[in-house]
């Protein structure tokens, strides 16, 4: 195991009903407030009206940037920090998915940042300051609701770019389950997608000694497994929202089930460069690439996919060799995102391979990525070659 610090400042105010605590909540931070928020589908459920006579009552002053893309764009972010000046604005509230959290984190950072918010996820400077933010949660996936990460696309240039600071922590986080109830049955397989590959991202690791890390993550996987499908048959399953919803933020709040463990990422860059130039859903993007990477880095250390092939989905180990226990786990893994909707192939979404060097020479633009095994041009190449 390795040395490590960890500091979580989010506070998570969990359960049903508690959406309605948002207004209050947020007044005790500020009364001149940012509201940042996807589409029409808080509009719809009637979460839009509420929030707003919630921030009403309690005094605070509210101006909106609505419409954040589900891979949230530069310019949505620059729209939001020119808001903030120009309202002389020191909170922000995000109200949605990961995008939107996403979105308002950027706009935090680039508040107080006199050079261009680009420059954080270009590696051309690190982020010193931000407004404070808290969040809404819409959607189980990515974990952003209490982390300091976060991802966004510069659309023009066809880039998406991930960064982060304990600066952007939200100081609160309201997980209301019965929100994710209207989620369609396509981004509940996305999300649920993303909060596994999340975990894949800290679990296959090559660290030594770290049995309670492992079944940390174990416990996360088999909870989404067994959760998913109760969701998708009855989207107002309060038990599986629930769970799906907190597994999303332990899958990813700043490395507690990983705590002393080296971390990949691999995947998730190579789908960052998918998404980039084809605006696929991230979660699709992570199915496809994540059972490819499994099979061109398991030699690496098998023993770990054999450990995943029977813990996480019972496979049994007699007769098999350590290959053929990693080889079946990696087949179910696969099995899985087929079976409950997802895409697994590049060709699903009509991508060719018009842009696989591209795309491979982007995600080592600052050189190799993973630490699993660290993989180089030639390799990101050949991973996005078996997507096809």
């Amino acid at each position: 195991m390795l040395p490590f610090s960890f500091h979580n400042p989010t506070r998570i105010i969990f359960g049903e009903g508690k959406a309605s605590e948002a207004g209050s909540v947020t007044a005790t931070y500020s009364k001149n407030v940012l509201l940042v928020y996807g589409g029409n589908s808080i509009k719809r459920t009637g979460l839009y009206d509420s929030i707003k006579s919630q921030l009403n009552q309690a005094g605070v002053r509210v101006v909106e940037l609505g419409g954040i893309e589900p891979n949230p764009r530069l310019t949505s972010v620059n729209a939001g920090i020119k808001l903030v000046r120009d309202h002389q604005l020191d909170f922000i509230l995000a109200v949605g998915g990961g995008s939107v959290i996403d979105a308002a984190k950027a706009i935090a950072a680039g508040v107080p940042y006199e050079g261009d918010v680009w420059d954080f996820f270009t590696n051309k400077a690190s982020i010193q300051a931000a407004i404070p933010l808290g969040t809404v949660l819409t959607l189980s996936a990515t974990g952003t609701e209490m982390n300091g990460s976060m991802v966004i696309s510069d659309w023009e240039n066809k880039l998406k770019r991930g960064s982060g600071s304990p600066h952007v922590y939200p100081r609160f986080s309201i997980l209301d389950p019965t929100l994710t109830y209207t989620v369609p049955a396509n981004q509940t397989v996305y999300g649920s997608i993303d909060i596994m590959s999340h975990v894949f991202e800290q679990y296959f690791s090559l660290t030594d000694n770290t049995p309670l890390q492992e079944r940390f993550c174990e416990s996360i996987l088999q909870t989404v497994i067994e959760n998913v499908e109760p969701a998708l048959e009855n989207p107002e399953h309060a038990a599986a929202r629930a769970n799906l919803m907190w597994c999303s933020t332990m899958a990813l709040n700043g490395g507690q089930i990983s705590l002393g463990m080296q971390n990949d990422w691999a995947s998730h860059g190579i789908e960052h460069e998918i998404s980039a130039i084809y605006d696929i859903p991230h979660g699709a993007g992570l199915a496809i690439v994540f059972p490819n990477w499994m099979k061109y880095v398991y030699s690496e250390r098998p023993e770990r996919f054999a450990q995943y092939a029977v813990r996480v989905w019972g496979i049994s180990p007699e007769g098999k060799t350590t290959d053929e226990l990693a080889l079946a786990g990696i087949e179910a893994t696969q099995a899985y995102f087929k079976r409950i909707g997802s895409e697994t192939t590049l060709a699903e979404f009509n991508i060719d391979d018009s842009q696989l060097e591209r795309m491979a020479e982007e995600a080592v633009r600052y050189g190799p990525i993973g630490s699993f095994k660290q993989l180089h041009k030639d390799d990101v190449l050949a991973i996005l070659k078996m997507c096809l």
